[in-house]
């Protein structure tokens, strides 16, 4: 079909470029092995510090039933991703493709965790070595993050307006740690919009080529997130990938028999805590850790509770999507290789066929 770029013999060159440096199988191995020595370095303080005993005790109490619901619930978050992927890049996508190039990603996202740059990174590459015009790449690439974060967005402003209203149970100062996060959330949507119309603006005036094809992207990058806010695919994706991992987090309290602090405070605590997670550390190592630690801590867990769920919950979120996305992204570079693997991805053309009918 003239509306996909299928990568065929008389496809664009350099489908077998390498990953760039950022995303080689080097650093995979390398952002893993930090990790492994970090787990290591944490499972050795716990062991051997004093005053950790109940951290010790709690640990030993670990219950596999629940451990092992908690990685089924991270799979199910991953599926998600691979939804929303799919929806928002292009629906006649193969789902194996979907399904790898979805995976890929995540294990990125997991590894080289940079409030998910990574999994973007490999993405745009996969989806540039197949022809996609590099303006639609970005276009969708931002509608992508944006509407990922839908969810996010959209739960932080209703679970921090119903615990400032008292309409759920939640920390003492209900008024600041309730109020200010929905107030955070109302703006972030705000300014979303302000930007795209700005964009837009400012676009249409300036004669720099870069800068001009920059804003284009972002205005069409948000009016395609808008409009994909119709799409039943892409919102169920986007609330399923953030309300199964924060279920990861829920059964690890569980799993070492751990009080389980309120849903709606559980949830505000996971979104503000996932911030730490922009600190550039393989995995969001450490900054992800403590902000959700602290974020659990301020919502009510103790902070020896909060360490021992986020320790088990930050171990699941490294190893599923990386057992998963791994050996997806090692048939997808395969694939990418043959000249003539069938790897249909949507064209302007197609997509703006398919919004229309949609």
């Amino acid at each position: 079909m003239a509306a996909f770029s299928d990568g065929g013999a008389g496809g664009p060159p350099g489908l077998t470029e390498p990953l760039p440096n950022e995303l080689s199988a080097r650093r995979f191995r390398r952002s893993a092995l930090i990790a492994l020595l970090a787990a290591a370095a944490v499972a050795a303080v716990i062991l051997l510090l004093p005053g950790l005993e109940s951290v010790r005790t709690s640990f030993a109490g670990a219950e596999p039933a629940w451990i092992a619901l908690a990685a089924f619930a991270e799979i199910l978050s991953c599926l998600s991703y691979v939804v929303v992927f799919r929806a928002v890049f292009c629906r006649q996508m193969s789902r194996r493709t979907a399904a790898e190039l979805g995976l890929a990603e995540e294990a990125a996202n997991s590894l080289l965790s940079v409030g998910g740059a990574g999994g973007l990174a490999l993405g745009a590459w996969v989806l540039r070595r197949r022809g996609v015009p590099a303006d639609q790449i970005g276009r969708l690439t931002i509608a992508f993050f944006l509407i990922t974060s839908v969810a996010n967005i959209g739960f932080l402003v209703l679970c921090g307006l119903a615990i400032a209203s008292g309409l759920a149970s939640g920390p003492r100062d209900s008024l600041l740690l309730g109020g200010v996060p929905a107030l955070v959330g109302i703006g972030a949507i705000l300014l979303t919009l302000g930007i795209g119309s700005f964009a837009g603006r400012v676009g249409a005036d300036t004669r720099h080529s870069r800068l001009k094809v920059a804003l284009a992207a972002v205005e069409g990058g948000v009016d395609a997130a808008k409009g994909e806010l119709r799409s039943p695919p892409a919102l169920i994706g986007s609330a399923g990938y953030m309300l199964f991992d924060i279920a990861v987090l829920a059964i690890c309290f569980r799993a070492f028999g751990l009080p389980l602090p309120p849903l709606v405070a559980l949830m505000l605590a996971y979104i503000i805590g996932q911030l730490g997670g922009l600190v550039p550390l393989p995995g969001g190592a450490g900054g992800l850790d403590l902000g959700l630690i602290g974020a659990l801590a301020l919502y009510g867990s103790t902070p020896a509770d909060a360490t021992v769920a986020v320790l088990a919950y930050r171990a699941i979120y490294l190893v599923v999507p990386a057992a998963l996305g791994l050996p997806a992204l090692g048939s997808l570079r395969r694939r990418l290789a043959r000249p003539e693997s069938e790897m249909l991805f949507c064209t302007p053309g197609e997509l703006e066929s398919l919004r229309r009918s949609g």
